[in-house]
């Protein structure tokens, strides 16, 4: 048995973290002291300006307030449920300096912030923390109701993402507790995960689900055989949600509560909101990213506001907070009364706590969501990981000290990890614990085969390069297409269209204006192919995708520009990479960017972000990229040859 020392390995995990930390601590510092605020609120970092609302306190016990941005501005942005944020003003001079920017012609104004509006917010000494977040309504909780006051009076009030001191710390918790394990379930783990060590397996025969296809089945019973760990991997649309939710329903026939979690609150939606369509009782701790009624009906918080002793507990909380305004000099049974209301709060609280807990067969939340408070002392046989190609190796061991047992699912071959340090990164901290089981352990691991998206020659050259060939096209959309006798891909070469890439900053890296031109007429060309009235009727969706955020900020912009996208706009979303994870469109066009004499291409060397790009589309594919500076590269050599010869 080859020996890798586990506790050797763990203690460089956390050195690479403490890199981690400190390069975006770092660029964070430079975010908000040095690029000013515009590049903030058009990354959607920051809101900016707001109007606060109203102040109360949640069920949680949390004082918190209302903000609201401007309905107009549909930058999509990144707050999340429990993200950390701090509040800053923009004012006086300084906001006449913004306001008249954003009066400036469009073109000038997007240059504009790109490159930082140069205005210099005042930060407001405390922090806060996201309750709830939609598109242009948040609920911060804040930790004293004086601040509350404060942010009401403040001209030019903005809120921005605070760097997540919080995430670094429960991280680093983990790998601390689980270097120190000894002679318990999460040691073993730990030592499975880096040696040889054979993973043990139930011996039962394979139950039969019918309604999955071969490797599907194969796979939910790899999960249920499993005593220590299975890996589900999910190549693009070969239904890797779909065999995980099986999995966990088999799961449920024979334990009573499981966990599921993932790297983003999105994710976490996504299996909870499908776990709920088949009738099983999820309790999702945190807030869904989506909010409509039935997202939110099983989140914690609802349900515990829902509970018929909650009225009770809430008039308990109301007179502790009452007495400790009001406290009367020389009350002696002040404390008495204190203690005595507290006594029978905490009493409610536990048995809702022990309520919902026990109603729920599955317990959801995001990685670091489950070292939250309410998840204190639960153990669970089952964890299930999903996305988990993407998660930091430190944030899955956060989970993993609650289970006997561990599930991961994703594909290695699509997103990895944010790795903002590129010391770190070379160090190894992008290898994920599951690639490190995928090579350590590649008996544990199930490859689904068959994928139900894309047309068969969208697929295949993915399934080549990626997946040894092993990935196949389900009949019904093997020739799926829009068009009668359609070409799939399409590469339009760009190189003889004076395209120029532009450097705008280093956060938003690069923009090619004539190469967003040429995407647009692209689409249009093909729209009017298809015919306007065909592509309304059955509602033809189209993905514009570029991996360079300030090309996806001018996409945008052209589209609003342009009168004849404008029937369409429902019907287009544009984003990077990143922002397509797990979707998929029946029209996708990539804008590549890069042209360059010197045939550089930066982060498009990571092919695993192409391979998302590339299996977004269902019938249609376009790119456009300078051939001379991409193809300099083996795979976008590959690609364009494979493109050419269809």
């Amino acid at each position: 048995m080859s020996y890798t020392n586990p506790i050797l390995e763990l203690e460089k995990q956390k050195i690479l973290l403490k890199q981690e930390y400190d390069a975006e601590r770092e660029a964070f510092r430079q975010q908000s002291e040095a690029r000013g605020i515009g590049r903030a609120v058009k990354r959607g970092d920051a809101w900016w300006p707001l109007t606060t609302g109203r102040c109360y306190y949640n069920s949680l016990n949390q004082y918190c307030i209302e903000l609201h941005r401007r309905k107009d501005d549909d930058t999509d942005h990144n707050f999340e449920h429990s993200k950390p944020v701090c509040f800053f003003s923009l004012k006086g001079e300084e906001t006449r300096k913004a306001e008249k920017e954003s009066e400036s012609n469009e073109e000038e104004r997007i240059k504009k912030t790109l490159a930082g509006t140069g205005a210099k917010p005042k930060y407001l000494s405390f922090t806060a923390t996201v309750s709830y977040v939609e598109d242009d309504r948040m609920v911060v909780a804040l930790n004293n109701e004086s601040h509350a006051a404060e942010l009401q009076n403040i001209e030019g009030l903005g809120i921005q993402l605070s760097f997540d001191e919080t995430s670094y710390r429960t991280m680093t918790e983990a790998l601390d507790r689980v270097i120190r394990s000894k002679g318990n379930r999460l040691a073993y783990l730990r030592d499975l995960f880096y040696t040889d060590l054979p993973p043990q397996l139930f011996t039962f025969g394979d139950i039969s689900l019918p309604w999955l296809n071969s490797a599907q089945q194969h796979a939910v019973n790899e999960v249920l055989r499993a005593k220590d760990v299975a890996i589900v991997h999910g190549p693009p649309g070969t239904g890797k949600t779909t065999t995980l939710v099986e999995a966990i329903v088999e799961c449920l026939h024979k334990e009573s509560q499981v966990l599921v979690c993932a790297q983003s609150n999105m994710a976490v939606d996504w299996i909870s909101e499908k776990l709920v369509d088949r009738g099983v009782p999820v309790l999702r701790i945190g807030n869904p990213t989506r909010v409509n009624d039935k997202m939110l009906s099983f989140t914690y918080e609802r349900l515990f506001e829902a509970h018929g002793d909650y009225p009770e507990l809430w008039t308990l909380r109301k007179a502790i907070r009452d007495l400790k305004k009001n406290r009367k000099r020389g009350d002696r049974n002040f404390h008495q009364k204190i203690d005595r209301l507290t006594s029978r709060a905490t009493e409610i609280e536990m048995t809702i706590n022990q309520q919902l807990f026990g109603e729920a067969r599955v317990i959801a939340c995001t990685l670091v969501g489950s070292a939250n408070r309410i998840l204190e002392g639960q153990k669970f046989g089952t964890l299930f990981i999903d996305e988990a190609a993407q998660a930091l190796e430190a944030a899955c061991w956060i989970p993993i000290r609650r289970a006997s047992r561990i599930v991961f699912a994703g594909d290695h071959c699509q997103l990895p990890p944010t790795v903002k340090s590129y010391e770190a990164l070379k160090g190894g901290l992008g290898i994920t614990l599951m690639e490190r089981i995928v090579r350590q352990k590649p008996e544990v691991v199930t490859l689904l085969t068959t994928q139900y998206r894309m047309n068969d020659e969208i697929m295949r050259f993915s399934s080549e390069w990626f997946y040894q060939g092993k990935v196949v096209s389900a009949p019904e959309v093997r020739n799926r297409s829009v068009l009668d006798y359609d070409i799939p891909m399409l590469w339009i070469d760009t190189s003889d269209m004076a395209c120029r890439e532009e450097f705008v900053g280093e956060s938003y890296g690069r923009i090619n204006k004539v190469e967003a031109k040429l995407t647009l007429a692209a689409l249009q060309l093909y729209f009017d192919k298809i015919g306007k009235e065909r592509v309304l009727e059955e509602r033809i969706d189209v993905g514009i995708i570029s991996p360079y955020r300030a090309q996806v900020q001018y996409l945008r912009q052209l589209i609003k520009q342009n009168e004849y996208f404008k029937p369409y706009r429902k019907l287009l979303s544009v984003n990077t990479v990143d922002g397509f994870q797990g979707q998929e469109r029946d029209i996708i066009l990539i804008s590549l960017v890069r042209a360059n004499d010197e045939g550089q291409i930066g982060f498009l060397r990571d092919l695993r972000r192409m391979n998302v790009a590339i299996t977004r589309a269902k019938m249609k594919l376009i790119i456009l990229g300078d051939a001379k500076t991409m193809t300099r590269h083996p795979f976008y050599k590959k690609l364009y040859e494979y493109i050419d010869a269809l």
